[in-house]
């Protein structure tokens, strides 16, 4: 039987060579509607990355986005609020946290593939806009990796991949997987003419080359279960892999979480386009009971929602709908993909500051994106064959009022993305 401690130990033999040389300072907490896309929406993008030059025996691609964006946000802490005027989070030079944020992004795709081997590249631009309050230097490497194929039989593959892009591209859930994965990924896949198309993805990556700490992330799941329409998706995520000698940072990574998602795809006859209804729960097995809880284990977590549509050509239109909640202990406060609660002054749930600075919490303090029910809306509309019309609301509010502040928030975006 393949336990934990085997698990570990095979993919660090595995990769431990080739990880060390990546590292980056990925903790990001900026909240992009991007990172957030729904699938018709990333499936759309994904079509402009099919337009080749032939080069060198493979096929290399360039696409890109242009997106310019409008977000207006209320968030208050106890009552007290965040932003605008008046509110109590204020820049570096002392003046209010804005309530509007407006954005100018470009991002740059790269792909090249030959027939056993493939890269892939993009370089995103994402700058505040206006005279002065405008950036121009906001320059970040979101994706660079190669991959290989390894076997290549009549009914199953199996790759290798390396490098470094968001874990929400390779792993599917509404409230984890924010983070990088800087490192290496291993992708078995298996059709089943009767049953369904089984894979298994697993790998391990960088979490602080410093302190010579990785960690073991994996997902397997049944698509299209018997031509049904029906799949299922259960991933394993290991920050749990380091001992430290301070406590609280034995505390920031203490997660083992898992994730089951149950899903149903199908076209109803009536409405002629494609609907995807959607379950997800987490559960993180590693939580304790402090004090910061009320010496309560506050680890769990839940989705539910539904898609319809999808994005191929101009009049063509995607819906989302989907309600959040995550408790306190059940994802690291850094790898919250989901709504969160603002969290404008950028706390960590553990520590002051997301990144593990500024001291420890308490129980009245403890902060982050985490401890949040809530719902988010987001329709996209295409108005031209390149031109996407994207609106969202996302609004919540604290799950357990006896840990850390009582919060709310609630933000409307507005977005044009230009796919070429």
């Amino acid at each position: 039987m393949l336990t934990l401690k085997k698990f570990r130990q095979i993919f660090s033999l595995l990769t431990c060579s080739a990880v060390l040389p990546l590292t980056a300072a990925t903790i990001d907490s900026s909240d992009d509607i991007e990172q957030k896309d729904i699938n018709a929406l990333r499936e759309w993008i994904n079509t402009k990355r099919q337009v080749t030059v032939r080069e060198m025996g493979g096929a290399l691609s360039l696409s890109g986005e242009v997106r310019t964006e409008l977000q207006s946000s209320a968030e208050t802490v106890n009552g007290i609020r965040q932003r605008g005027n008046g509110g109590a989070v204020t820049l570096p030079d002392g003046t209010p946290f804005p309530t509007n944020a407006f954005d100018v992004e470009v991002n740059i795709m790269l792909d090249y593939r030959t027939e056993h081997s493939w890269a892939s590249i993009k370089l995103e631009f994402d700058n505040d806009a206006g005279i002065f309050s405008g950036t121009l230097n906001k320059l970040k490497l979101e994706r660079a990796y190669w991959g290989v194929r390894a076997i290549d039989a009549d009914e199953f593959t199996f790759d290798v991949e390396m490098g470094r892009r968001r874990m929400s591209s390779m792993m599917d859930s509404k409230l984890e997987f924010n983070s990088f994965f800087d490192g290496v990924w291993f992708r078995y896949d298996h059709g089943f003419e009767k049953i369904g198309d089984f894979y298994t993805h697993a790998g391990v990556f960088l979490i602080n080359e410093f302190k010579n700490q990785f960690g073991y992330v994996g997902e397997i799941g049944m698509l299209n279960i018997g031509g049904s329409g029906l799949y299922t998706k259960y991933s394993l995520t290991d920050w749990d892999t380091k001992d430290f000698h301070d406590k609280i940072m034995n505390e920031r990574f203490d997660f083992i979480v898992s994730q089951l998602i149950l899903g149903y795809r199908f076209l109803p006859s009536n409405l002629k386009k494609i609907v995807i209804i959607y379950l997800g729960g987490l559960y993180n097995h590693k939580a304790k009971k402090l004090a910061i809880t009320g010496y309560r284990r506050s680890n769990w977590g839940s989705y539910i929602g539904f898609s319809i549509g999808e994005l191929k050509k101009k009049g063509d239109w995607a819906f989302d709908a989907n309600y959040q909640a995550l408790c306190a202990q059940a994802v690291p406060d850094f790898d919250v993909q989901g709504i969160g609660v603002g969290n404008t002054a950028n706390t960590g749930f553990y520590t002051a500051r997301t990144d593990g600075r500024g001291g420890a919490n308490t129980r009245k303090t403890a902060g982050g994106n985490v401890n949040y029910r809530g719902f988010q809306l987001t329709l996209d509309w295409l108005l031209t064959n390149q031109l996407d019309f994207q609106q969202s609301w996302q609004q919540s509010i604290t799950l357990d009022d006896s840990i850390g502040p009582f919060r709310t928030f609630k933000q409307y975006e507005i977005e044009f993305i230009y796919g070429f």
